[in-house]
């Protein structure tokens, strides 16, 4: 946890000339700090890039890998940016860090002066960098975290009443509140791995591959591409290890066809009811692919932006990973920075298609 927060901020490129590192000096960019130090020759001081002094002239700046570095060329860390020390961003990474521990750790919901109080922060500070870092509130992650725990607890085969405390609900009504969207289902069905939970699928072709559409009570559950059915069907049955699965009647079969058509033709719109099952973080990134236009792509740094955690991309990558309902989350629109396209769950050519499909429907 400590090592992938404290390096998710990191360029991508280390290995930077002077005139690179000049322009981040000059621009104080705090992305930086650790990848080098600027060494003042006037003052016989070394700085980090985001040190707020005054900037020296070009002529009488030169640049060092370390710390180390530095001092052994004879210069002295400036008291303001204190580049000896872990940087800022380094603190707060130690700090989130230390706050999802106490968080994961703790028996009872923990408030956010607690929290705030322990890692040495004010609360507005705390929650401010907190939601920078994670993409999520520390109510949030604290509830995704309960969540987890109590179906850790159900398919363990603990009873109802001592999952719910043991996950750290102070009563039965909290949880039963947001039972379903939490499970998917009633507690006593998730606890028995889905039994009497029923699960209408139907797998059709496309002109990419079949396609399997499943659905649930609450709205579709899971779309997914394939080369054979067999594969398809034993997809859905480990997501539903124990669920009833039945193969959709002449009713569903109307459903699965409207997805289908979508996948033909984007142009047709897709407006379907969705049983969306996921953390809070998830269901944000998910709302947001739902957000760009059809024949439109977005980078995953721009769906990080548009969450409101613009330094979370990373997170949004595995949280379109994880995306169970094809086509409806449209997660084959976000690509890389560069225009490249990146992974997906159907496939690299699939999602070209799609992609493809979808810019001719928009003319």
């Amino acid at each position: 946890m400590r090592h992938a927060l404290a390096n998710q901020n990191r360029p991508a490129v280390r290995v930077l000339d002077d005139e690179a590192r000049w322009a981040a000096f000059i621009c104080r960019d705090a992305a930086f700090d650790g990848i080098f130090y600027a060494c003042v020759k006037t003052t016989g001081i070394y700085c980090r890039p985001s040190c707020p002094a005054k900037r020296a002239k070009r002529e009488h700046v030169h640049f060092c890998n370390t710390a180390a570095e530095a001092e052994a060329a004879g210069f002295r860390p400036c008291k303001r940016c204190r580049p000896d020390q872990a940087s800022l961003l380094q603190q707060h990474a130690d700090k989130v860090a230390h706050a999802c521990r106490l968080i994961e750790t703790a028996e009872e919901e923990l408030k956010l002066d607690a929290l705030a109080e322990a890692v040495g922060l004010s609360p507005y500070h705390f929650h401010r960098i907190f939601k920078a870092r994670l993409g999520v509130t520390p109510k949030a992650y604290a509830a995704a975290r309960r969540n987890k725990r109590v179906r850790e607890e159900l398919g363990r085969g603990a009873t109802v009443t001592e999952a719910i405390y043991g996950a750290g609900f102070n009563s039965n009504g909290r949880f039963y509140a947001t039972s379903t969207e939490v499970l998917g289902m009633t507690p006593s069905q998730f606890r028995s791995g889905g039994v009497n939970a029923e699960i209408k699928f139907a797998i059709g072709e496309s002109s990419l591959g079949l396609v399997l559409v499943a659905a649930s009570e609450r709205g579709i559950c899971a779309v997914f591409f394939g080369d054979d059915a067999n594969d398809l069907a034993h997809d859905l049955e480990k997501q539903f290890p124990r669920a009833r699965l039945i193969e959709g009647d002449p009713a569903f079969q109307q459903l699965a066809s409207k997805v289908i058509g979508f996948v033909e033709d984007p142009s047709l719109g897709l407006d379907l009811p969705l049983d969306i099952r996921g953390t809070a973080f998830q269901h944000r990134v998910w709302d947001a692919l739902r957000r760009i236009p059809v024949g439109s792509t977005a980078s995953y740094a721009d769906i990080a932006k548009a969450i409101g955690a613009p330094k979370s991309t990373r997170a949004v990558a595995r949280a379109c990973g994880s995306n169970p309902i094809a086509v409806a989350i449209p997660c084959h629109r976000v690509i890389g920075s560069d225009g490249s396209l990146t992974g997906y769950r159907g496939g690299i050519e699939r999602k070209r298609a799609l992609l493809a499909k979808e810019v001719k429907a928009k003319r």
